[in-house]
């Protein structure tokens, strides 16, 4: 690595082996799921990650809205430290009821807008599992049983309404209804039930209703499909047709919940109430793998009894303890409205650089959630170049560099991104 804005040259991190040791481990021990950089991080605090060197890069992924909160915030490393060292926040039988897990359920069902107000003012439930996509499966579930429970469709002709480019997760189910080759090639046979239609298009929704349709599934603003929000009113006309055909309607806000785009969900900026809702990421700070989905209590009453559902870790002690650290975090430092603020300062510098550069064809995003896409369509040839100015971004859809920082990145260093973002765009 190239960058020079080194903090101490002590080696720091979990081990002493050097950068090239690691590589050869990771490559030989690991499997190659994934495209990596050759960047080894040993240390990461706030907006910042660091090198065996001490050499900072700053983070404009926060893992993919994991770590809205910023790496190792105190509040919530606290608390799960406490959790360890008092010993309350080992796993248990989830045939015992644990007081950490039913506070944060209370603490997260009352965050969230009444859903499906539809079927009354009856309060939010809450289901906790671990990754994100373990909850998509959940509201799956939750799908297909309201349409065989409610509407009389017959078990195994369920159908669910999901949408071009769309990103989930990567489990067998959700792959099924990718529109990514790469995601599912060589991985059948898929889970049938789906039918995907183009993202924004309310035309082609409303075509693929039929008499077996029974929810709809969509992100409100797409993340990995190329940082793409939706035409103004398109959710309002989700919500519509949902109502109208009796589906259900659920959003995945993995990415672009809790704060992310300048609103705590970001449904609040169409104003629009799902029926379900997805989270995960951010819900536990980054720390543990902490996701849930939430819907209506007589809706959740009606799909989930004992034996329907169930995960070992899912709502254990230390997970609920972060996430009730997380949620604090959230509201109390006003992260959201900060995410508002600061997207709108970071929004107009980048829209600046667009102006004056060939390699930008188009800026998108809300809050600190903002994709630059590229003229070419390869994203990934900026990204690695702003990695060598000690920057950390990667590309959406390949065609879109992807910047969402944590959201309590400081104006100084929103002057650090875009002093590199200029360089690599303005040569």
């Amino acid at each position: 690595m190239s960058n020079t804005d080194t903090v101490n040259k002590t080696a720091i991190g979990f081990s002493t082996q050097s950068d090239e040791e690691i590589l050869e481990l990771s490559n030989s021990f690991g499997a190659t799921h994934y495209g990596r950089y050759d960047f080894i991080v040993r240390k990461s605090e706030s907006c910042w990650l660091y090198d065996h060197d001490g050499n900072k890069y700053l983070d404009c992924l926060a893992a993919y809205s994991a770590a809205n909160q910023g790496h190792h915030h105190p509040g919530i490393v606290q608390a799960v430290v406490d959790g360890l060292q008092k010993h309350y926040g080992s796993v248990v039988s989830n045939m015992v009821h644990t007081d950490a897990y039913a506070l944060f359920a209370e603490k997260l069902a009352a965050l969230i807008p009444q859903l499906a107000p539809r079927f009354g003012q009856n309060g939010n439930k809450v289901l906790v599992k671990n990754g994100g996509v373990e909850s998509v499966e959940t509201a799956l579930k939750f799908i297909r049983y309201y349409g065989y429970k409610s509407k009389g469709i017959e078990d195994g002709k369920q159908e669910i309404i999901v949408f071009h480019n769309n990103f989930h997760g990567r489990m067998i189910a959700v792959v099924s209804f990718s529109t990514t080759p790469k995601y599912k090639e060589g991985f059948g046979p898929l889970t049938p039930g789906f039918v995907s239609v183009e993202y924004g298009n309310l035309d082609a929704v409303k075509n693929a209703i039929n008499e077996n349709t029974c929810g709809i599934l969509v992100e409100p603003m797409q993340g990995e499909g190329g940082m793409y929000q939706p035409p103004e009113g398109f959710l309002k006309g989700l919500r519509q047709l949902a109502d109208d055909n009796d589906l259900m309607l659920i959003f995945d806000e993995i990415q672009v919940g809790l704060g992310r785009t300048g609103k705590m969900f970001c449904f609040e900026h169409e104003n629009v109430i799902p029926d379900g809702l997805v989270l995960g990421k951010a819900l536990s700070g980054g720390l543990l793998p902490v996701s849930a989905f939430v819907a209506n209590t007589k809706l959740m009453d009606l799909v989930f009894r004992p034996g329907s559902d169930g995960s070992t870790f899912g709502g254990y002690p230390l997970g609920a303890i972060a996430g009730i650290a997380a949620l604090d975090v959230i509201v109390k430092e006003g992260l959201s409205a900060r995410s508002a603020e600061y997207g709108k300062i970071l929004r107009a510098k980048i829209d600046e650089i667009a102006e004056k550069s060939s390699h930008v064809k188009e800026v998108r995003g809300r809050g600190l959630f903002i994709g630059l896409e590229v003229v070419g369509g390869d994203a990934m040839k900026y990204c690695r170049k702003l990695l060598e100015l000690g920057v950390l971004a990667n590309d959406s859809h390949g065609h879109t560099i992807r910047i969402s920082p944590p959201l309590v990145i400081t104006k100084d260093e929103i002057d650090y991104l875009v002093e590199r973002l200029e360089k690599v765009l303005l040569d």
